[in-house]
């Protein structure tokens, strides 16, 4: 006989990005709400995801500027790489986060079960024997790394997971993917000394990304000495003795000692009772409509679970969206092309808005303008190279960002205020950016593209 868990408004199944964003601001708004989750509270993002990942490459960022410290007239000496201290940074920042968050949970009355949940009908999840109803069901069992059905031992063939917590630094890492997640560890182990190369099947490094932006990130890797085979298809991996044999496609092989498969994150749905229940499914994804409703009964579904943008930020967007929604407040659908997109790799990439392909494939007419970062003062204090572009509609809104340097992912937060407020790009060039910094960068490609440049850097 099944327990009584009690009856809710709202009961959600997982409490990463989506799930607890909902989870809080439908207590706001006066919901009784459930939140189930496995592991901890924060799911992918807050422990093996964003924050862990990004403490890394902070780490990364601090190696590099003890090694080139003499450019900036500093002597200093850089001794190497400490696992064991890198490791223990990173996790202080996460429990800290993870304290933070549990605190905030329990503040708004959310009652937390600590559980594997299984959707077991329209208007209940089951943990164990114990049925929680709710009014409203919400999906947020998130994602896991895809594995391409390969032997991941943890050792010599790893997943971005396992790379969390590596207790060494290899001589050699292959990196299976030059996606975001890819070209984001394939930058950490290169600042922290290993030999790097990315497979990557198609032509270009993060190929969601404007072209220019991946070429051009292609460019600095290379001065950093990473190695990329592109448009090159992986097609096996062996153990050896000393890591791994890697086999491209047309035969070629890589040895390394380690390679790391960063193909992506795939869904977790199976087994879940998601189908059991009607809901339609795709690759694993669940689909949803644009009020991220399933179709059945009062059902609704957010974050690496459906197929939108795989950030946190899209999932603390679709949970916060959900719950208003219940609310009654009719908030406006989420427009994924005003999600600002980063990666966090040396030197960053960070976009929102349309690529100049998808802007043409639109039907837009458009004009276009690459700002150099070596005429934004800044930019040369900090030593970086690249570049801001911007895309436009001949006489009309700006209708992309993109950009590639040192620490420009901060320049999004303006970009996607510009895309998601349809500013013409005269109506930026009036707004006044504080020299020296690299928003300037921003309202300079502004400035030209109204006809008025100038610092302008050929």
């Amino acid at each position: 006989m099944s327990e009584n868990g009690g009856t809710f408004d709202l009961v959600i199944l997982g409490a990463g990005s989506g799930g607890y964003a909902a989870a809080i601001r439908a207590s706001e708004l006066g919901m009784k709400v459930a939140l189930i989750e496995k592991n901890k509270l924060g799911g992918t993002c807050l422990h093996v995801g964003c924050i862990p990942t990004k403490a890394l490459l902070h780490s990364a960022e601090v190696a590099d500027a003890a090694r080139d410290s003499e450019t900036f007239g500093v002597k200093a000496s850089f001794d190497g790489i400490d696992m064991a201290g890198v490791n223990a940074y990173k996790d202080k920042v996460v429990s800290r986060m993870f304290r933070g968050l549990t605190g905030l949970i329990k503040s708004h009355g959310i009652t937390v079960v600590e559980g594997e949940g299984r959707l077991t009908g329209r208007d209940e999840v089951t943990v164990g024997d114990t049925v929680y109803k709710g009014t409203n069901i919400l999906l947020a069992s998130g994602s896991e790394p895809k594995t391409l059905g390969l032997d991941i031992d943890g050792e010599k063939v790893i997943t971005s997971e396992q790379a969390l917590t590596m207790e060494r630094v290899p001589k050699s890492v292959a990196v299976l993917g030059g996606g975001v997640i890819g070209v984001e560890f394939a930058s950490v182990y290169r600042s922290y000394g290993s030999e790097v190369t990315i497979i990557e099947a198609l032509p270009h490094l993060l190929p969601l990304e404007d072209e220019s932006t991946s070429k051009q990130l292609e460019r600095a890797f290379r001065k950093r000495g990473i190695k990329y085979e592109l448009e090159t298809p992986f097609e096996s991996v062996k153990t050896t003795d000393s890591g791994v044999s890697v086999t491209l496609q047309g035969g070629k092989t890589l040895e390394a000692e380690v390679l790391l498969v960063a193909i992506g994150r795939a869904p977790v749905s199976e087994g879940l009772g998601y189908e059991d229940n009607g809901i339609r499914m795709e690759r694993g994804f669940v689909e949803v409509d644009e009020n991220l409703h399933t179709g059945v009964g009062n059902i609704y579904a957010v974050g690496d679970l459906i197929p939108t943008l795989q950030l946190a930020h899209a999932g603390f967007a679709e949970g916060i969206y959900v719950a208003e929604q219940l609310a009654g407040l009719n908030p406006p659908a989420i427009d994924y092309d005003g999600v600002p997109r980063i990666t966090y790799s040396e030197p960053e990439v960070a976009s929102v808005g349309l690529t100049s392909a998808k802007a043409k494939e639109r039907g837009y007419e458009i004009v276009e303008l690459d700002y150099n970062l070596g005429g934004n003062g800044k930019s040369q204090i900090l030593q970086t190279q690249g570049s801001v572009k911007v895309i436009a509609q001949k006489d009309g809104p700006v209708l992309g960002v993109h950009m590639i340097g040192s620490r420009v992912g901060e320049l999004t937060a303006e970009g996607q205020l510009i895309y998601n407020w349809e500013a013409l790009p005269s109506e930026v060039a009036q707004l006044v950016h504080p020299h020296p910094t690299q928003s300037e960068a921003l309202g300079e490609a502004h400035l030209a593209l109204a006809g008025k440049p100038l610092h302008v850097h050929e």
